[in-house]
């Protein structure tokens, strides 16, 4: 690599996706300055459109058009939420995903004007959130709350809610808040063993063109092994399930204190009476998510995957 050269870094323009490209910014910053950063933002179908994610094809439309911007050399680098990168397709052909940083706070979490935990909301409390995932667990946790569609980024949602029409409360990502700075907004951490996360949260992943060894190798500097390993087995899970935006799936794969994976995964009716759940471990992240992946099939999960469902993980 050349003693100095400049980056080109794509991403969304939302709030949340140009704070995450200032902490690849700051990583670099601290271990290559020698490498000078061009942010380039763009406004995506996904962050455009405000209706069923299902009409615009899904999570890539939060995606495709960064991706194209990197296909035409545009960018050297995009920056994407690894729960917004579509799991029933691969990655764009010439592209690879050459990074994944450390895994920020993987829960979900209530946001309540008045500070209730989501286990003190009256029977009737309206909850905002798109997320077919969440809106299952609701479901079956808490089956006298009632989840309202929203869309629109965190901030726009936490402006809704503030007026009061149409909102009680909201479920939102704890790391999303956290990146935003509005993690003072939080009412209540759910447990991951209570509402089970979406594949990939709390997960960045850096993509570049698979031609591109400097960047590629620039990239692969900032990569947390435990995080790479975790998502791999996730989303080998993902991928043969076939999940996509409107996919009831709930993972998350965790670090074993003896170096091995342990993956959950949940598979569950939007109406909350059917729960297929599979916890196992195993040493090689894509040996773990196809045995989960089986295990879920063989419970009967494509049954519930092939029913109509709207939203977002």
């Amino acid at each position: 690599m050349s003693d100095s050269r400049l980056l080109r870094i794509g991403t969304r323009n939302s709030p949340m996706a140009l704070a995450q490209v200032e902490r690849v910014r700051a990583m670099l910053a601290d271990r290559h300055p020698d490498v000078t950063v061009e942010v380039m933002s763009m406004s995506t179908s996904g962050d455009r459109w405000q209706g069923d994610m299902a009409a615009l094809g899904g999570k890539g439309a939060f995606t495709k058009e960064v991706d194209a911007a990197l296909l035409a050399g545009d960018v050297d680098l995009v920056v994407h939420c690894v729960k917004d990168v579509p799991g029933d397709r691969p990655a764009p052909a010439g592209t690879v995903m050459a990074a994944y940083l450390a895994r920020d706070d993987v829960r979900d979490c209530l946001v309540h004007p008045a500070g209730l935990r989501i286990e003190q909301l009256p029977a009737g409390t309206r909850i905002g959130t798109s997320a077919v995932r969440r809106v299952a667990q609701l479901a079956l946790h808490w089956p006298h709350l009632a989840p309202v569609a929203i869309r629109g980024n965190a901030n726009s949602r936490l402006a809704k809610l503030d007026t009061g029409d149409k909102y009680d409360a909201l479920l939102l990502a704890v790391s999303g808040l956290q990146r935003i700075g509005q993690a003072a907004r939080i009412t209540h951490p759910i447990d991951v063993d209570t509402m089970v996360p979406a594949v990939g949260s709390g997960t960045l992943v850096l993509q570049c063109r698979e031609d591109d060894t400097s960047t590629r190798d620039l990239a692969a500097s900032l990569s947390d092994p435990r995080a790479q390993q975790e998502t791999m087995a996730e989303r080998t899970m993902l991928h043969i399930l076939q999940g996509s935006c409107h996919s009831p799936i709930a993972a998350l794969a965790r670090t074993e204190p003896d170096g091995r994976l342990g993956l959950r995964a949940r598979v569950i009716s939007l109406d909350g009476k059917t729960v297929l759940d599979v916890h196992e471990w195993a040493a090689d992240p894509i040996t773990l998510g196809t045995s989960v992946a089986a295990a879920l099939l063989r419970q009967g999960a494509r049954d519930l995957l092939d029913l109509p469902a709207h939203g977002s993980a």
